[in-house]
C-alpha cells in the first residue's frame, strides 16, 4: 500500500464501546477514521467525504448492514466494504459476498487482523480508482508532447516549474494563447507529490454558463430536468490530485464566488445537494488575458485572484524567443510526419523564423500540418507555407512586434521610414486580414491565426469588429 497518505475508514457500528475502540485502534495504526452509529448515519457521512473502506456491522437499527451494503454499491466509486458480525453464518457471508463485500470478519477478532484486511481493501480501492482515472486521462490526452526549448525565457519558466511543483501552492500561468500553458500545468503535476493521482482539466470558456457549475461541482439526481442520477464533478474527480482551470478569467461572476469558497474550505455542494463534499485538490489556473486589467474592470474577483495566484509563471510569446522556432519546427515535423518525416529547406526555415507567430506554438503546429499535407519529394519548401509567412508584405502580417513607440516619438524616422504601429493595432490588422481571407468565416479564421474560437470572439468584441457591407 502507498505510504504517502492514510486510508480513509468509516466504521458503522451500533455498539458505542466497540465503535470507540475500533476508532482509536485504527487511528493508532495510522488510518483516518470516522464513525457512525447506524446505516443511515453512515450514508450521510459517505455523502460528505471520500472513503476508502467501510467497516459495517450487519445487525444495526434503522438500516442493517446488508441494506447499507446494497446502497453503497449504488454509488459511483464506492468504498470497499468489510462486514463485521457477532453472528457468523455461512448464509450471511455468502449473501454479503454476492452483494459485493470485500471480505467478512466475525467477532471477536484481533485488531492486527482487521488492520491487515483494511490495508488490503484500501489498496484494492485505490487501484480501482487509479485505473478509472488513467483510462479517463488516456481518453483525454493520448500523448503528452515534451516541452522543446533552447531559449533563456523557457529555461527560466521551467526552473520555476521545478521549484513550485513539489509544494501544494496554487499556480497561475499567464501568457498568450498557444504558448503552452497546459503543458506547463502538466509538468507541474508530474513533478508534484500528487503525480500518482489524477490531473483533471477544465476549459472555462468551452461551456455555457448554465453548464459550468454542474461540470465543476457535479449534481444530484433530480437537481434539474434531465438529471436522472448523480454525476461527480471535476472538482471531486480531482480529489488528492490537480485541477487545471484553463481560461479561468472566463468564469462568470456567480461561479467565481463559489469557486473561491471551494478553494478556501476544500468543500463544496453538488448542484441540488444539501450536504457538503470534502476534497483535497491543488489548483492550477491559466489565462491569456491581462489578469490585473480583468480585476480592475470588475470582470474577475480580486480575492479569487489572490487564491489562485499563490505562484505565477509567465510564458513569453514565440516572437520573443525566436531561437525556439527551429527546434520546435524540427520536433513537430518528426511528431506529425510519421515514419519518414520530410526535411525542411533552409529557405522555409528562415521564413518560419522571421514570422512573428501571433498564434504562437499552436499556429506553428497548424502551419506545419498544412505543409506536411502539401509536401512533395520528402521536402518542405516555401511553396508549402502559407503566403502570409513567406511574403509578410502587408501591415497585417508585419513581422516586427516591438510594441508601441515611445511617447513623443515622431511617426516617421530619417529617410521617411515609418515607425512600426503599436502591437494592439498590428494584432487588429492581423485579425482583419485573416477574416477577409476566409470571407469572415470565424472557425477558419481562428484556425489560420492559431487561436481558439473563444479567443477570436473576445478579440472581435474587444476591437469592435463587425462585418460591414
Amino acid at each position: 500500500m502507498s505510504n504517502t497518505q492514510p486510508s480513509r475508514i468509516l466504521v458503522a457500528e451500533d455498539e458505542a464501546n466497540l465503535r470507540l475502540v475500533l476508532q482509536k485502534e485504527l487511528q493508532r495504526q495510522g488510518h483516518d477514521v470516522r464513525v457512525a452509529p447506524d446505516g443511515e448515519a453512515a450514508l450521510r457521512l459517505l455523502e460528505e467525504s471520500n472513503v476508502d473502506v467501510l467497516l459495517c456491522d450487519i445487525s444495526m437499527p434503522r438500516m442493517d448492514g446488508l441494506e447499507l451494503l446494497r446502497r453503497v454499491h449504488q454509488r459511483p466509486n464506492p468504498p470497499e466494504v468489510i462486514m463485521l458480525t457477532g453472528h457468523a453464518t455461512v448464509e450471511t457471508a455468502i449473501e454479503a459476498m454476492k452483494l459485493g463485500a470485500y471480505d467478512y470478519l466475525s467477532k471477536p477478532y484481533h485488531i492486527n487482523e482487521l488492520d491487515t484486511l483494511v490495508k488490503r481493501a484500501a489498496e484494492k480501492r485505490r487501484l480501482r480508482v487509479d485505473n478509472q482515472r488513467l483510462r479517463a486521462q488516456l481518453a483525454r490526452h493520448s500523448e503528452m508532447p515534451e516541452i522543446v526549448h533552447v531559449s533563456d525565457a523557457m529555461r527560466e519558466a521551467l526552473r520555476l516549474v521545478e521549484r513550485v511543483a513539489p509544494s501544494d501552492a496554487s499556480v497561475l500561468i499567464t501568457g498568450e494563447s498557444g504558448t503552452g500553458k497546459e503543458l506547463i500545468a502538466h509538468a507541474i503535476h508530474r513533478l508534484s507529490q500528487r503525480k500518482d493521482s489524477s490531473f483533471i482539466d477544465l476549459n472555462c470558456a468551452a461551456f455555457q454558463e448554465s453548464l459550468l457549475e454542474s461540470e465543476l461541482f457535479g449534481y444530484e439526481a433530480g437537481a434539474f430536468s434531465g438529471a436522472k442520477g448523480r454525476k461527480l464533478g471535476l472538482f471531486e474527480l480531482a480529489d488528492n490530485g490537480t485541477l487545471f482551470l484553463d481560461e479561468v478569467t472566463e468564469l462568470p461572476a456567480p461561479l467565481q464566488s463559489k469557486l473561491l469558497r471551494a478553494i478556501e474550505t476544500q468543500t463544496f455542494y453538488r448542484v441540488g445537494a444539501v450536504r457538503k463534499v470534502q476534497v483535497n485538490v491543488r489548483i492550477i489556473a491559466a489565462t491569456n488575458r491581462d489578469i490585473t486589467q480583468a480585476v480592475a474592470d470588475g470582470s474577475f474577483r480580486a480575492d479569487l485572484l489572490y487564491r489562485i495566484n499563490g505562484f505565477q509563471i509567465n510564458l513569453a510569446p514565440l516572437r520573443e524567443r525566436s531561437e525556439d522556432i527551429e527546434p520546435l519546427a524540427g520536433h513537430l515535423i518528426k511528431h506529425l510526419g510519421g515514419l519518414n518525416p520530410p526535411e525542411i529547406t533552409p529557405e522555409a526555415l528562415a521564413a518560419l523564423s522571421a514570422y512573428p507567430w501571433p498564434g504562437n506554438v499552436r499556429q506553428l503546429r497548424n502551419c506545419l500540418e498544412r505543409a506536411l499535407l502539401l509536401a512533395n519529394d520528402g521536402r518542405i519548401t516555401t511553396n508549402e507555407l502559407p503566403p502570409e509567412i513567406v511574403n509578410p508584405t502587408s501591415a497585417a502580417f508585419a513581422p516586427n512586434y516591438t510594441g508601441a513607440t515611445a511617447a513623443g516619438a515622431n511617426h516617421s524616422g530619417e529617410g521617411g521610414n515609418a515607425v512600426q504601429p503599436p502591437l494592439r493595432e498590428v494584432e487588429r490588422q492581423q485579425i482583419v486580414a485573416a477574416l477577409e481571407q476566409t470571407n469572415w468565416h470565424r472557425g477558419k479564421t481562428a484556425e489560420i491565426l492559431g487561436i481558439s474560437p473563444s479567443t477570436l470572439y473576445r478579440r472581435l468584441r474587444d476591437y469592435n469588429l463587425t462585418r460591414r457591407g
